[in-house]
């Protein structure tokens, strides 16, 4: 009887071991682009620690061609999430694509102004004339860049942008080819890591667009939410661990992305600018500013970047933010 017993308990828990194993809910997060660059290092740092599978989560990374195409694969049932900047919303809602923000990783924009220090530029009214590089002519960071240079009573035609792609628009300018650059933290440390010797323009005088935001249909929000609020928590983790330690943060990307082993002092670099410029100051992780988003989304139509406005409250939810646990979040960052 014993052994019999015995014998039903290994069934009973092999059973209950398999069933534990079958839990997990395969989930395709798309991203922008490949997943090897220190921009996602949030994702990157919670699949590296298990923080998705701790919600049950089973992700697999895609790298889609940009945010908009993200958001369209999200909008035709391709994926349930993924993420982008911010803005995005923005430019497919008013298309008729289904998705909305549901998480944006920090207070500040993703978009950095850099100068060559040599040039003794230290503000926005003194690009004027100014020869800048930017990623793309339909990237986030030019938008961002376009409404930084209204702020200082400058347009497009008082500067001379260059499209370089993601690599030309810090090599450019690291070559001197370029006053002046609008990109995001890797591609400042990678002119640095050139020899430039790079200036900042000062936050505050920068067009407060977006920082990066986890996107999902209203499909997934209405029919999957326990998946969209597990890839929010797990992935705000990630950003946790990143405002609380940069330099360990870095050994674990580079754990995860072997390029980057004996690369941690670089990569420390660009999170301490991530921390400092974009994840920083946002009182509770992950919540969108719906006054900002605003802000963003009149920018847009003002400038015929959108034909259409779409209504605000289409562009976002905060509903998968966790307000009741942001002051111990905030807590242990500070230990």
């Amino acid at each position: 009887m014993f052994k019999f017993a015995f014998n039903t308990s290994l069934v009973a828990l092999g059973l209950g071991l398999a069933l534990s194993a079958q839990a997990a809910t395969d989930v395709t997060y798309l991203l922008p682009a490949p997943p090897n660059s220190p921009a996602f290092a949030p994702w990157v740092i919670a699949q590296e620690k298990g923080y998705y599978r701790q919600q049950d989560l089973n992700v697999t990374f895609i790298a889609a061609k940009g945010g908009v195409d993200v958001a369209k694969q999200i909008g035709a049932g391709n994926a349930l999430v993924g993420g982008a900047i911010g803005d995005t919303p923005i430019v497919v809602r008013a298309n008729g694509i289904p998705v909305r923000d549901v998480a944006v990783l920090g207070a500040g924009g993703v978009t950095m102004i850099a100068t060559n220090g040599d040039e003794n530029i230290k503000s926005l009214a003194d690009l004027k004339g100014k020869t800048l590089t930017v990623m793309s002519y339909s990237d986030t960071t030019y938008y961002a860049l376009l409404a930084s240079l209204r702020k200082a009573g400058l347009d497009k035609n008082d500067v001379s942008v260059q499209a370089a792609g993601p690599a030309g628009v810090w090599q450019l300018f690291s070559a001197g080819k370029a006053e002046a650059m609008a990109g995001v933290p890797d591609w400042v440390v990678n002119a640095e890591e050139a020899g430039l010797n790079v200036q900042l323009i000062p936050q505050e005088q920068i067009f407060e667009s977006m920082a990066q935001s986890i996107m999902a249909s209203d499909d997934a929000i209405k029919n999957h939410p326990e998946v969209v609020r597990g890839v929010v928590q797990a992935t705000l983790q990630g950003m946790r661990d990143i405002i609380k330690d940069p330099k360990a943060a870095a050994a674990t990307f580079a754990k995860a992305v072997p390029a980057y082993a004996g690369k941690e002092a670089t990569l420390e670099k660009t999170f301490k600018l991530y921390v400092e410029h974009v994840y920083a100051n946002q009182a509770v992780p992950g919540m969108i500013d719906a006054a900002r988003l605003d802000k963003v989304r009149q920018f847009y139509v003002s400038e015929g970047i959108v034909t259409k406005e779409p209504k605000l409250e289409d562009l976002y939810t905060n509903q998968f933010i966790e307000t009741s646990t942001a002051a111990k979040w905030v807590a242990a960052i500070e230990r």
